[in-house]
C-alpha cells in the first residue's frame, strides 16, 4: 500500500505535525510525501531525509505559495493515481484540503485518528473525545487527517528518500491569497511545547490573565494557553485556546489554572503527561484528569508558586 502525506512546512522549516503523520502513515505501508510550495525545494531535500520516507514529490509553483486548499487538492487528486491513500495532520491546512481532496474523489474522509488498526481500520473520536470509534473504510483511496498528538514523531534525520519533480496543475482560479496576519511570540508554539499553562473564566479579566499565567509561563519556559471562555470572553486572542474547537495539545506537563474542565476543553488536553490543575472549586471536572490538584485561591497560589521557581 503506498500513502501519500502532505507535508506542512513555514519559512523553509518542516513541521513537527507531519513527523506524526509520517508515523501514522508507515503503519500503513510505503510512504511518500508531498512538499509544494514556491522556491521549496529546500523543504524537499529535508524532507527525503526524514525516517521511513521512500520518495518526495516536489511541486513547486507560485501557485502553491500559500498552500491555498483549491489549488492543492487537484494536484493531491492527479498524484493519487499512484496512491492508495492520503494523509494530513489535522491542523487548519489539513482541515482545508483534505475534505476537497475526499470530494474530489467522491470518497468517505477519515477525521483526526488515533490509531491505525490495518490498510482500512482506524481509531478515531466521537463525542468530543469521551468514546472511541472503530471506523471500517471499503473505499479503494483512503482520505485521513491524523491527530499528531496520538503518534510518536518519526526521526527528521536519518532517511534516504529520492526527490521527484511532478508536473504542476497550475491556478485554479477560485481563489487568491490576501495576506496573513501571524501573531509572534517568544514563547514556544502551543502544539510542539512540553509545558503549557493554561488559564481560564477565573481570572476575570485580561490584566489579571496577563499579570497571574506570564510571569509563571516565562519562568517554566511554557507556551501560554486558555481555555474558550476565557478567549470568548476576551481575555486573550484565539490562537490561545485549547480544546476541541481549538487546540489538542499533549505536553510534557499541563497546567490548568482558574479551568473548571467543561468537557470541551478536556478533549484538547486530556492527552498531556502531566496535568496539573489550580482551582478553588475541589469539585472541578479538571481534577477528575489531574495527575496533581491544589484546591485554592489562584490569585494567591500561583504567584507564590512564581516566586518560588
Amino acid at each position: 500500500m503506498k500513502t501519500l502525506v502532505w507535508v506542512e512546512h513555514e519559512n523553509g522549516a518542516i513541521k513537527d505535525a507531519t513527523l506524526a503523520v509520517v508515523t501514522a502513515a508507515s503503519k500503513m505501508g510505503e510512504v511518500h510525501l508531498l512538499v509544494a510550495g514556491s522556491g521549496v525545494a529546500g523543504v524537499a531535500d529535508a524532507a527525503a531525509k526524514i525516517a521511513g520516507v521512500g520518495k518526495v514529490h516536489l511541486a513547486d509553483d507560485a501557485a502553491f505559495a500559500n498552500a491555498l486548499p483549491e489549488n492543492i487538492a487537484p494536484l493531491v487528486v492527479e498524484l493519487m493515481g499512484h496512491h492508495d491513500a492520503f494523509l494530513a495532520p489535522a491542523n487548519a491546512n489539513g482541515k482545508n484540503i483534505a475534505p476537497r481532496v475526499a470530494a474530489l474523489l467522491d470518497v468517505m474522509q477519515i477525521s483526526e485518528i488515533l490509531s491505525v488498526e490495518s490498510e482500512d481500520t482506524f481509531t478515531r473520536p466521537t463525542y468530543a473525545g469521551n468514546a472511541i470509534a472503530t471506523v471500517q473504510s471499503s473505499d479503494t483511496k483512503k482520505v485521513i487527517t491524523v491527530r499528531g498528538t496520538s503518534f510518536a514523531k518519526a526521526a527528521a534525520e536519518g532517511g534516504t528518500g529520492t526527490v521527484e519533480a511532478v508536473a504542476s496543475t497550475g491556478d485554479k482560479g477560485l481563489s487568491s491569497f490576501v495576506g496573513a496576519e501571524i501573531s509572534k511570540s517568544e514563547r514556544p508554539e502551543l502544539t510542539s511545547a512540553k509545558i503549557i499553562v493554561s488559564g481560564g473564566r477565573a481570572l476575570q479579566n485580561s490584566e489579571n490573565f496577563h499579570a497571574i499565567i506570564e510571569p509563571l509561563a516565562d519562568k517554566l519556559g511554557a507556551g501560554v494557553g486558555a481555555s474558550r471562555a476565557a478567549v470568548d470572553a476576551g481575555y486573550v486572542p484565539n490562537e490561545y485556546q485549547v480544546g476541541q474547537t481549538g487546540k489538542i495539545v499533549a505536553p510534557e506537563v499541563y497546567i490548568a489554572v482558574g479551568i473548571s474542565g467543561a468537557i470541551q476543553h478536556l478533549a484538547g488536553m486530556k492527552d498531556s503527561k502531566t496535568i496539573i490543575a489550580i482551582n478553588k472549586d475541589e469539585d472541578a471536572p479538571i481534577f477528575q484528569v489531574a495527575d496533581i490538584g491544589l484546591v485554592g485561591d489562584l490569585f494567591k497560589i500561583v504567584p507564590e508558586l512564581t516566586s518560588k521557581l
